[in-house]
């Protein structure tokens, strides 16, 4: 048993400890500062004594390795505390420390997770990916074990969404804070990320006479702070750190300035820190579904996460917070940082879902957007994915590259891990620790092309040169950094490519390849094309890798592929190459507004499908006669839908029957039917007829044909704007009638002297 009151002397969580529930599924929610990440695990693995060990998740290696230390030392039993992270373990009896990817894919080889007897999911808020996974995966757990239970520890006020989807109480623990002195200092060059500004970020940490700890996105962002506080006692901290050089950070008493990434907003106390400075950046996975890109891109942070790193200060003593953006900036963050699962690649995540065997009642706060898990599918079904590739410790592409290349291309795949700040990939010299481990899981197959490697990984990231720019297999165009050392390149095989702040695709990192091998990685096919020019079919055969037209020669298409051809076109370029009669526009109008209006079985007949209806038409341009010369009325007639079409004059007459006896033809090319009419026509007719949703808008002509008034409603128009329009007309048209009672005048289109 550990001891609760050793651990948690000076602990506000202590207060609570005793009333946790030792049974159940529980969301704890407890502000930074107060040590549920000490003292929740021990008072759990007390509950479970007997019953087997208690596993917590960290979202970052760094806090993972920091808890289990922290309770070791607290607790005096070293033993009972252990910790797993990729590459490094130790063995702990009855408490054990780990990321959410290596419980992830413990699950999957042992998914009744023997021997355990409750897993807490530390810092639930902050909404990464694997952690809603592993949450996900552990309630089904205890639907299936009654002894299993599941913690989630938040700091925010979501617990109350992770009670809901838990059907678990809320345990709160409130913080006892120092007060913080808030100062907003606003510097140029925030949003552009400019090496000025983070040289001004750097001249704030200067300035305080206590320790101090810089937030900024990123570790490209941590080594300019770090480089422009030369001379003063400065230390980084992020993820691609040795442990050594983490806890150099760490553990040290003597004043210092950290300069670190969001590493150390959560789950991670920096001892003696006095002062924040916050420049209010984050870095976060995003998807560009349309251009098929995915990355990490530079956003202002949330009000959560700011508020979370303005507590640092305020942990041990009262604080300072020097926020280097103004307090209109911060009222106009956003309120939460976003879901992962909704921003990010999916591909990991459905390879590991599909590997659970989740179904769509998998609990999870925000279900994954339908276009990305789909685009995250077609990537595992390209690679080929199996459980094999899940338990592989890095992403499956890599992973799938690893297995295909064999353990000569390990240094290459554990530098795409790292994601380097290189863009010459071949110049990356990754950690030889992790160069190591992924070369024993897999065969030696021979030398293995840098390159090569890479293709395999991202195939749709292969690149041609043309001109400045290159474009990709996936039909991007991006261009290199200019001193990335691979410029002249013919082919390029790239690892990362994300949009500038200017939105142009840029490529960070990348290795070159042969033209041989790229085209194998990515597969060369032919196509002919058929294209309308001078009204008649004209052909090209495409040789093309992806995107990448390599050679174009003409043909001559005829046939069924010049039809199939020409279906395509229409498809992508609609009808324009088309002629339409009045007749034909006419009754294109009218199907459109019965859409609009009624929806289905009425169609679309921009949107269907011209391999349907549009046949003989394609049959007839396909051996030679031009399109103009087609009546397209025809095939208009047959998308009519039976038997619904023997109501389209009732629906959307062609024309409207007039008080002269005259069929007045009905305009619907616009929003509503309307109608051009003489205003003599009308007298006495007093409602505008409504037809899918719109009364008839009458245009009411003088004799002449001019414009005399519009409306749709005529009964208003008799009683009122009609005395104006007889007052102004009937010396002009004399020879016309203007009765003074239009509702009982007859109606025509003659003059007086004829009617």
């Amino acid at each position: 048993m550990f001891d609760l009151a050793r651990i948690g002397a000076g602990l506000p969580v202590a207060e609570t400890i005793d009333s946790l529930p030792s049974t159940g599924n529980v969301v704890i929610q407890a502000p930074p500062g107060t040590g549920k990440t000490t003292l929740v695990p021990p008072a759990l693995a007390n509950h479970a004594a007997g019953r087997g060990k208690v596993i917590v998740t960290a979202p970052r290696r760094v806090a993972v390795r920091a808890a289990a230390q922290r309770l070791s030392a607290l607790s005096g039993t070293p033993d009972k505390v252990g910790f797993a992270i990729r590459g490094e373990s130790r063995k702990g009896s009855e408490v054990e420390f780990v990321t959410p990817g290596v419980l992830l894919r413990r699950l999957l080889k042992d998914p009744e997770l023997e021997g355990v007897a409750a897993v807490a999911i530390d810092e639930v808020h902050e909404r990464q990916l694997d952690t809603d996974l592993v949450l996900g995966m552990c309630l089904e757990l205890a639907e299936l074990r009654e002894d299993f239970r599941v913690i989630a520890m938040s700091a925010t006020v979501d617990a109350q969404r992770f009670s809901q989807l838990m059907d678990a109480p809320v345990h709160v623990t409130e913080a006892v804070t120092h007060p913080l002195d808030i100062q907003y200092a606003p510097m140029p060059g925030r949003a552009a990320g400019t090496r000025e500004f983070y040289g001004d970020v750097a001249k704030q940490a200067a300035r305080q006479q206590e320790s101090t700890l810089v937030f900024v996105p990123g570790v490209r962002e941590v080594n300019l702070v770090c480089d422009a506080l030369a001379g003063h006692n400065v230390f980084p901290l992020h993820g691609k750190q040795t442990t050594a050089e983490q806890d150099a950070a760490l553990y040290t008493d003597e004043q210092r300035i950290v300069v670190a990434t969001s590493i150390a907003e959560s789950s991670l106390t920096v001892p003696g820190v006095r002062v924040v400075v916050d420049a209010g950046l984050s870095r976060v996975p995003r998807r560009d579904a349309q251009r098929g890109m995915s990355g990490l891109v530079t956003v202002s942070t949330s009000k959560s996460s700011a508020d979370q790193r303005a507590g640092r200060a305020g942990r041990e003593a009262p604080g300072t917070v020097i926020r280097c953006y103004s307090q209109d900036d911060y009222q106009h963050f956003s309120p939460h940082t976003t879901p992962e699962i909704l921003s990010a690649d999916l591909t990991q995540a459905a390879l590991f879902l599909d590997c659970w065997g989740a179904g769509p009642d998998f609990p999870l706060l925000d279900p994954p957007p339908a276009q990305a898990l789909a685009s995250a599918q077609a990537t595992l079904k390209r690679i080929g994915a199996t459980q094999e590739l899940a338990l592989l410790p890095t992403d499956p592409r890599l992973g799938a590259s690893l297995l295909r290349h064999g353990s000569q291309a390990a240094p290459m795949i554990a530098s795409l891990a790292d994601a380097p700040l290189t863009p010459d990939l071949t110049r990356h010299r990754p950690p030889q620790r992790e160069v190591k481990r992924l070369a024993r899981l897999v065969e030696d197959l021979g030398p293995a092309d840098s390159g090569e490697v890479v293709a395999t990984a991202f195939p749709e990231q292969v690149a041609k040169r043309m001109g400045e720019d290159y474009l990709l297999a996936s039909g991007t165009r991006a261009r290199l950094l200019d001193n990335s050392g691979l410029a002249g390149a013919p082919w390029l095989a790239i690892a990362e490519v994300s949009l500038s702040n200017a939105g142009n695709a840029i490529i960070r990192s990348a290795a070159r390849i042969e033209e041989s091998a790229a085209l194998a990685a990515i597969g060369v096919t032919e196509e002919t094309r058929a294209f309308l020019r001078d009204g008649r079919v004209r052909g090209v055969k495409v040789k093309a890798a992806g995107a990448i037209t390599l050679s174009e020669t003409p043909v001559k298409v005829t046939g069924p592929a010049a039809e199939e051809a020409l279906a395509a076109g229409i498809r992508e370029e609609g009808l324009g190459l088309f002629s339409f009669s009045e007749k034909a526009q006419r009754l294109k109008d009218r199907l459109r507004h019965l859409h609009s209006h009624f929806g289905e079985p009425w169609p679309d007949v921009d949107s269907a499908d011209p391999a349907e209806w549009l046949g003989p038409e394609l049959h007839r341009i396909a051996e030679g006669t031009p399109a103009a010369k087609l009546d397209m009325y025809p095939a208009l007639q047959r998308l009519l839908p039976w038997p619904e079409a023997t109501h389209l004059d009732e629906l959307a007459p062609e024309r409207l029957p007039v008080p002269s006896g005259r069929d007045a033809i009905i305009d619907w090319s616009g929003d509503r039917p309307v109608v051009h009419i003489k205003l003599q026509e009308c007298f006495g007719l007093a409602e505008s007829p409504e037809y899918c949703g719109h009364r008839v808008q009458f245009h009411l002509l003088s004799p002449a044909g001019r414009p005399l008034a519009v409306t749709d409603d005529l009964a208003s128009f008799w009683s009122g704007p009609y005395a104006g329009v007889r007052a102004d007309m009937r010396g002009r048209y004399p020879k016309h009638p203007w009765p003074e009672d239009p509702w009982n005048a007859i109606a025509t289109a003659r003059t007086k002297n004829r009617m």
